[in-house]
């Protein structure tokens, strides 16, 4: 297990918002965590990458400790992450905002900013390299000296995929990347999603409300309910599951229909 979560509980002023949450990701997989709105799926998130604290629970990264580390030191050990409200630097470039993610594996430091030394060189190249290949990999290089937040609203969501990929993750948690796009950009995203798997060896866990995209590409599919885990399986399992047709019922959005 790649990623592992062991009786994670989130508690704030007394509410609880994760429940002794028993969860896993494998390496090298699509994996989906669903649940109404309020379930506790953004909090899990904010937990496993250091944005939030449980206080009782285990959670590991290919046998690290994360619990308690910082969010950017989660980051080095191979995490990244989108947000579910997009969130890229104003002033800065497509390029600029993708080589960004770099940062947590620099080395050069002030002192050879300063001195422009060799090393600093060279680590400007690799940054510059990097940031081209995960731009043209989502499909956005040919707008790289744009102010990203200039881009239409499908095209910045997928900026900040290339710079959740710019920090060499071995797991990507993408935060309702389907939320605000039409038909075909979900058709794309799907497509984006397995060629994150397939072609560069990174297991994708996403939180999504569209549940005709969540059923084409997860391999499997957690199900989160007033901060527990009710269920997970595959598509089919989860579908067929009693306990999550109850949990949905009453559920408006068409989007979240079984």
């Amino acid at each position: 297990m790649l990623l592992n979560l062991e009786q994670v509980s989130l508690r704030f002023a007394g509410n609880t918002v994760l429940d002794k949450v028993d969860f896993g990701v494998e390496a090298n997989s699509l994996a989906s965590l669903i649940g109404p709105n309020g379930a506790g799926k953004t909090s899990l998130f904010n937990s496993i990458t250091g944005f939030y604290r449980p206080q009782e629970g285990r959670i590991e990264f290919d046998g690290e400790r994360v619990l308690r580390r910082k969010p950017h030191k989660v980051t080095q050990l191979g995490i990244a992450r989108t947000f579910q409200n997009v969130r890229l630097f104003r002033e800065m470039s497509v390029m600029e905002n993708v080589m960004a993610g770099m940062h947590c594996r620099t080395r050069a430091g002030a002192f050879g900013a300063v001195l422009r030394t060799p090393g600093q060189r060279a680590e400007e190249r690799y940054i510059a390299e990097v940031a081209h290949d995960c731009m043209r990999f989502v499909g956005v290089d040919e707008y790289a000296d744009r102010l990203a937040t200039n881009l239409a609203y499908g095209y910045q969501r997928l900026v900040e995929v290339a710079r959740a990929l710019a920090t060499q993750p071995r797991l990507i948690l993408l935060d309702e990347p389907a939320a605000g796009l039409n038909a075909t950009e979900k058709a794309a995203l799907i497509e984006l999603i397995r060629r994150i798997r397939d072609e560069r060896g990174i297991a994708v866990l996403l939180i999504e409300h569209d549940m005709g995209l969540v059923m084409q590409v997860s391999e499997r599919i957690n199900v989160l309910d007033y901060g527990r885990i009710i269920a997970n399986g595959n598509a089919e399992e989860i579908k067929n599951n009693p306990r999550v047709i109850e949990a949905y019922l009453g559920q408006e959005d068409e989007e979240m229909v079984l």
